[in-house]
């Protein structure tokens, strides 16, 4: 994961204008998970749909109805339900009068490393939207596209008079997106990554970092990355056998944030689950994996 830059250059609670369509405007909630913070999309000009309304936070939704002014919102859209992403969405409803739609409403139980990564009991959508319907507004169109693995929950919104595609936590412009289990599941976040790959979209919007300008290139090299840590894991149980997680992480993640390690323990617990699955190996009842 990269070094976050100076929030000097990425201003919180500002209308930032990236394209004829489509605004943004920064959350106050930097950390090690998620950059410089969550970013709130604004689709359209004479009405709006909201994409991730964000952390519940009273300077971000003031910022948000600043940039809204006396615009109406037609729709507030979330792409799953992590706390970074949805607790805005009710208030905002409140303050606009918009419906409350997108992902479905998710809570579990989740031992996963970081506590803005923790689902949001508040989340109570009005409509879910399933995979390919729409939303839309005067001169935007915005289509549901489903993405699980990240979370099973998680959709991307495709802009289709941009070619665009809003990506929530699924692609990040600045790491790759931490799948935790007992939701985050390995299997389906590759599938989710062909279906993107197979597609010809000009360009992605995330929800952390910036703008993906070449997103095809950028798909291909995360599933190679992927690829590539399984390979790793495997590679590490074949030299020293039945082992536990933490030392795997310890080998695999050098050079890596300390403070990132139980997340990056998530992730190969994600591989060795997805590999579990595929009858390559196997988990003993001291905690340790081995090859099959």
């Amino acid at each position: 994961m990269a070094t976050a830059p100076d929030m000097a250059d990425m201003p919180t609670g500002t209308l930032l204008q990236i394209a004829p369509r489509i605004g943004r405007v920064l959350a106050p909630n930097p950390s090690p998970f998620t950059y410089t913070g969550t970013q709130t999309y604004l689709i359209g000009t004479t009405d709006l749909a909201v994409i991730d309304p964000g952390p519940e936070d009273e300077a971000h939704l003031g910022a948000l109805l600043a940039a809204i002014g006396d615009r109406p919102v037609r729709a507030i859209l979330c792409t799953h339900t992590h706390r970074d992403h949805s607790p805005a969405a009710a208030p905002l409803s409140a303050q606009t009068g918009a419906a409350v739609i997108g992902c479905a409403p998710l809570v579990l139980d989740d031992d996963g490393p970081r506590a803005d990564a923790a689902f949001d009991p508040t989340y109570s959508p009005d409509r879910i939207l399933g995979d390919g319907e729409q939303v839309s507004g005067e001169g935007w169109t915005l289509e549901a596209l489903a993405t699980p693995g990240h979370t099973s929950n998680h959709l991307c919104f495709a802009l289709l008079e941009e070619n665009a595609l809003f990506t929530g936590d699924h692609v990040m412009g600045w790491s790759t997106s931490v799948i935790s289990p007992p939701d985050g599941d390995m299997a389906d976040y590759m599938r989710s990554m062909q279906r993107l790959l197979d597609r010809q979209d000009a360009i992605y919007y995330p929800a952390h970092g910036e703008p993906v300008q070449n997103p095809q290139r950028l798909v291909r090299g995360m599933m190679g990355h992927r690829k590539q840590r399984e390979g790793q894991i495997v590679r590490f149980l074949e030299r020293n056998g039945a082992s536990q997680i933490p030392a795997m992480v310890a080998e695999m993640y050098k050079g890596v944030d300390p403070r990132l390690y139980s997340a990056a323990g998530r992730s190969v617990l994600a591989h060795l689950i997805d590999l579990d699955g595929r009858g390559i190996a196997a988990a003993a009842e001291d905690g340790r994996w081995r090859l099959r």
